[in-house]
């Protein structure tokens, strides 16, 4: 039987999950000749090649990809079962999610952190970008996944994204009038962006359901009473990207990071666990200098 070495499959998830032999040394704390010779160790043990490395490229082979889930889940019970050596003491977790960036991979995030800590009281708060900032820097919540503004903010970058004008197909604009837009709050940073966006490309506008909160914005939207701006991955469901068919401006994509003060080695574990799940769902894209939404989203 096959018996695999748990530190050298830790090696392996980190690659996995940075695609890169440098950032995996950086993180583990080693060098990147001690992570090629753990990896080279995994890959005889298993028989098969994990990942693919060019001067260019770092990826999962078919196998690796294979591997993956298996390896994470070795990993969770090697902690589980190194955590229940000793009592478990009851910890508490606080995490910031703002409302432009939370989607589809929160309840994997969530359920990562529960399998990584059993132990750990989950704390989500949704709120704004600028909203969750303030209650951070107060010491309010231990850690913050949020857009990252002009302010050239701190925080460990996870990804980039980006946001689109969105309706439903039979929204009718007509040019030169004021456009429609709902808005979850005055301070909203990604309506900001927006409002200064058409100001200077002259488009008037008319706020409707301002302050009503993001979930009615998009019901709002998704009911055809509005536009207003998404995440291209966030957009409401029968909704489309309008900014063609209107003469709507771009809009410039935003860096999402992650910030925290956490030092203790459970609680930046519990980080390790967020950025991996964060980044499963948002794979940053080739070209990092793109400043317009991807073309393959626009309304053609």
């Amino acid at each position: 039987m096959t018996t695999l070495d748990v530190d050298a499959v830790k090696t392996f998830v980190t690659i996995a999950d940075l695609r890169s032999f440098t950032r995996a040394a950086e993180t583990l704390g080693t060098t990147q000749g001690a992570i090629s010779v753990k990896l080279k160790r995994l890959e005889s043990q298993v028989g098969q090649r994990l990942i693919e490395r060019t001067p260019r490229l770092v990826r999962l082979s078919a196998q690796g990809a294979a591997f993956l889930a298996p390896a994470r889940e070795l990993l969770a019970a090697h902690d589980r079962a190194v955590a229940g050596l000793s009592p478990a003491r009851p910890r508490r977790f606080s995490l910031g999610i703002a409302t432009h960036v939370g989607g589809a991979e929160v309840p994997t995030l969530l359920a990562r952190l529960h399998a990584h800590d059993p132990a750990l009281t989950i704390e989500v708060r949704l709120d704004d970008s600028r909203d969750l900032l303030t209650a951070f820097y107060r010491g309010d919540i231990d850690a913050a996944i949020i857009r990252r503004e002009d302010d050239g903010r701190d925080g460990e970058m996870l990804t980039t994204d980006h946001y689109g004008w969105f309706a439903t197909p039979d929204f009718v604009h007509r040019a030169g009038e004021p456009l429609r837009l709902a808005a979850s709050s005055p301070s909203c940073g990604v309506l900001n962006i927006a409002t200064r966006a058409l100001a200077a490309a002259g488009t008037p506008l008319t706020e409707s359901f301002l302050g009503c909160g993001s979930f009615a914005v998009a019901d709002a939207v998704a009911a055809g009473l509005a536009t207003s701006v998404f995440s291209c991955r966030l957009a409401p469901a029968g909704t489309i990207e309008v900014s063609r068919r209107f003469g709507l401006p771009a809009l410039p994509p935003s860096e999402i990071v992650l910030l925290s003060a956490l030092s203790d080695a459970r609680s930046r574990a519990a980080l390790k666990t967020i950025v991996s799940a964060f980044r499963e769902h948002h794979r940053l894209p080739a070209d990092r200098t793109t400043r317009t939404i991807p073309a393959e989203v626009l309304e053609m």
